[in-house]
């Protein structure tokens, strides 16, 4: 019998619980999965809380877009995939489940070089990264203040801001600092001082920066150092960014994306695979925990845990 993990009201991690689910099968342009790893990601936590408003809950509700696992069926008119593949499923719903079906252009094959761990742990930090990157215009020149670097949405956004000649400054704790030089970024510690620690580290200035903290600090210390506040961009406290004078990226932005930022979000993953298979995309090895541990993966993301998390069933 298959299984997923549900919810039927708001609140803490306890809300969630594994139920065994009925799963169709797939119909015209829909594939069929067999889900190995789901990533768990902040989204995930803030919908269950109500932190982030959501339609009232009338049936158990399903929870998780990134995953990874082998197709076991394909629906009529389904072109590329069959049976025993490996993929790669993103922006889907219900991913924290052990089978599930979904539409065919929501699944990559997945490269024999990348595990179903590393695939689940794209998805939403991979796409969040690349596309406010590309927003923001980053390239050769540019000297990026990134907040909240060691996450895996600032991980990511480091190694695209490098690829694309960069120079990235990026705040995080100093247990952290290690990893963070090794992505190519020069740490600094958040906290008081904050915005001289990024002058000395960044003498000849900041051009832009990325807010994937949340904190008021964050916020102000962009402000100070960016002299132009279109390249400031918050991926948190989107509902702040119109007072402030940034931009905003999802994160609660009372503005949706642009077909082209849309764009830019599902081209990132592609091009992710393609680079983790070549051995030029760093990722850190996602933290495991078993899918009736749902509750437990929300916990300690909630609680600053570093590093991804996914749940194997």
């Amino acid at each position: 019998m298959a299984h997923a993990i549900v919810y039927s009201r708001l609140g803490s991690p306890d809300v969630l619980h594994l139920t065994e689910i009925v799963v169709p099968a797939p119909g015209a342009g829909e594939v069929a999965v067999r889900i190995e790893a789901a990533g768990v990601n902040p989204i995930d936590t803030k919908l269950r809380a109500g932190i982030r408003p959501s339609p009232p809950i009338v049936e158990p509700r399903r929870v998780g877009s990134d995953g990874a696992g082998v197709v076991t069926a394909v629906g009529a008119d389904v072109e590329g995939f069959r049976p025993g593949d490996a993929v790669v499923l993103f922006g889907g719903e219900g991913l924290y489940a052990s089978d599930v079906v979904v539409e065919a252009a929501r699944v990559l094959p997945r490269p024999a070089q990348v595990s179903a761990a590393q695939g689940a742990a794209l998805g939403i930090p991979v796409a969040t990264g690349y596309q406010a990157l590309r927003s923001l215009d980053v390239g050769p020149g540019d000297t990026l203040l990134l907040h909240a670097g060691s996450g895996a949405v600032g991980q990511a956004t480091i190694q695209y801001a490098v690829l694309w000649g960069a120079t990235v400054i990026a705040t995080a704790s100093p247990a952290r600092f290690d990893r963070i030089r090794r992505l190519g970024a020069t740490p600094v510690a958040y906290g008081e001082g904050l915005a001289d620690r990024v002058r000395d580290a960044a003498p000849e200035g900041v051009t832009v920066a990325i807010d994937a903290a949340g904190t008021d600090e964050a916020l102000h210390t962009s402000l100070e150092l960016v002299e132009d506040r279109s390249r400031i961009a918050t991926l948190v406290r989107g509902a702040d960014a119109d007072a402030l004078g940034i931009r905003a990226f999802s994160g609660g932005s009372p503005h949706p994306l642009t077909d082209r930022q849309t764009a830019w979000r599902a081209e990132a993953l592609p091009v992710t695979l393609a680079l983790l298979a070549a051995g030029r995309f760093d990722l850190e090895a996602p933290r495991e925990l078993p899918l009736a541990e749902a509750a437990e993966a929300h916990r300690l993301l909630e609680s600053g845990a570093g590093g991804k998390i996914v749940l194997l069933p």
